[in-house]
């Protein structure tokens, strides 16, 4: 049972997978700030050896969304196999995963997103006949994907896990709410989409005193605007969007809050 802080207003829930968030927890944990880990779903490994050597192997450009990306894409085919004339990470976490593997020259953008990635100059130029690999999880946006293959690329997948999805008790959201639960970190827009759904928030004419918290008084801390975007447009009213989704820049923002709370 989380008890309320009367030293730190902040009671955070976490929602990232079970690594990620002891980690992250650890750090707001020494900064003083109250927390709760419930991971949403799960990493399982979905890509074969096949896979990962046909389209990490002879390739211009490497392209990896998320640290998951790198960890599973090496367990199957390891990283002193792969052949790329440059590797590109999302962010510096990604970044950090793939040094951690030996691969020390990663370009990796300011603004950690997709749009940060496709504003890089060996992106954003013209890509005619150049072969680029995604990796990433199962499913996911195709606006990288898109983009690239129309600046003349020639783009492929490699979904080297997948997320499988939790199955959390019934009552979850009103344990949330007694363990006064007044913010939430949120890394992804699946993420938030799925908590939205386990929270009951689509019922605008609710009454439910726990919905109405979520809704109205509660904090969201997400990783990007565009997650920011889709926050404010379920309905939540206190959205703050933090400068990356590393546990340093999610701790400082956390930290910061709670120092004006």
């Amino acid at each position: 049972m989380l008890t309320t802080n009367n030293v730190n207003k902040l009671n955070v829930l976490i929602t990232r997978p079970e690594k990620k968030a002891q980690q992250l927890a650890l750090s707001l944990q020494q900064q003083g700030i109250l927390c709760v880990n419930q991971p949403l779903f799960d990493y399982h490994p979905l890509a074969n050896a096949n896979q990962c050597k046909s389209v990490l192997t002879q390739v211009d450009i490497v392209i990896f969304v998320s640290v998951a990306a790198v960890e599973f894409a090496n367990k199957v085919l390891s990283a002193g196999n792969w052949q790329y004339q440059h590797i590109f990470a999302v962010g510096r976490a990604t970044q950090k995963a793939l040094e951690q593997l030996g691969i020390k020259k990663v370009h990796v953008p300011r603004q950690e997103s997709s749009e940060g990635l496709l504003a890089l100059p060996l992106l954003n130029d013209k890509l005619s006949q150049q072969q680029v690999t995604i990796v990433r999880g199962n499913g996911g946006r195709e606006h990288l994907a898109d983009t690239i293959t129309s600046r003349g690329a020639s783009v492929n997948y490699l979904e080297s896990y997948q997320r499988v999805w939790r199955t959390l008790p019934k009552d979850i959201s009103k344990q949330w709410y007694e363990q006064e639960i007044n913010c939430i970190v949120i890394t992804s827009n699946a993420i938030l989409t799925k908590l939205a759904e386990i929270l009951a928030i689509f019922d605008p004419s609710s009454t439910d005193t726990a919905t109405l918290h979520w809704l109205n008084n509660c904090t969201w801390l997400v990783v990007s605007t565009r997650i920011a975007k889709t926050a404010k447009r379920l309905g939540f009213k206190h959205v703050f969007t933090s400068s990356g989704a590393s546990d340093e820049q999610i701790c400082l923002a956390l930290t910061t809050l709670s120092s004006n709370n």
